[in-house]
């Protein structure tokens, strides 16, 4: 798919993985290769609030509540997003859907629109190396650089290289027992969108566990061959 055209029919791709597993990178990298736009659930409500059309009023009202927002509203959100220009050369969704209900009614209103999931891409990891990345990142407070215990640590301990505080800072979700609670999670409420999209034969599996250029390079190879 080349960037300075716009495709007959939006293309729509699903990124699947778990926290530390790179979709953000990934996906800012897709958009500026492909021109695609990167969805996410949080942001297409935040704006939908903010922007005061009928379904942001809704979400909302039940937001206000302290209540979940329903699937009927989220998907009403993103076909009014879709609808915008920027969509026009297709989107990279991002958390959504979560369950097989949700993607049972994505899939019907892309089928409305004369649209498809081209792909479904999973970001696949070893959930122990997971734990290591996640769990030994730790950065300055002062300047923000960034260090791991393992991979890029400081020349003096608790010193920064850069700046030369001792001021540092690990995130309380960083902790090794967090992350792997969140890949139990994670893998527990995504599994049955991974079989979903194969038995569609919709899913791509990539390993992310290697350099960030090479899964781009990885990514990018399944994503022309599924716009082409």
């Amino acid at each position: 798919m080349d960037g300075a055209n716009t495709p007959a029919v939006a293309p729509v791709l699903i990124l699947l993985g778990p926290p530390g597993a790179g979709k953000g990178t990934q996906a800012r990298m897709l958009e500026e290769s492909f021109g695609l736009v990167q969805l996410s659930t949080g942001d297409l409500l935040r704006a939908a609030v903010a922007a005061g059309t009928e379904a942001g009023k809704a979400a909302k009202a039940v937001m206000e509540a302290g209540g979940l927002v329903s699937d009927d509203i989220v998907i009403a959100i993103l076909s009014d997003r879709l609808d915008e220009p920027d969509c026009a050369k297709g989107v990279i969704l991002d958390g959504f859907p979560r369950t097989t209900v949700q993607a049972d009614a994505l899939g019907d209103l892309l089928a409305q629109r004369g649209q498809k999931i081209n792909a479904a891409i999973s970001l696949e990891v070893d959930d122990s190396a997971m734990v290591e990345r996640i769990s030994g990142r730790f950065t300055c407070g002062n300047c923000g650089e960034g260090y791991h215990d393992t991979f890029k640590p400081t020349a003096t301990a608790g010193t920064c290289d850069k700046c030369g505080s001792t001021d540092m800072k690990r995130r309380a979700d960083d902790k090794a027992e967090t992350v792997a609670q969140r890949l139990t999670a994670y893998h527990a409420q995504t599994a049955p969108l991974i079989a979903y999209y194969e038995n569609a034969g919709a899913l791509t599996r990539i390993d992310a566990m290697g350099a960030i250029e090479e899964i781009a390079a990885n990514l990018s190879a399944v994503v022309t061959k599924a716009t082409g």
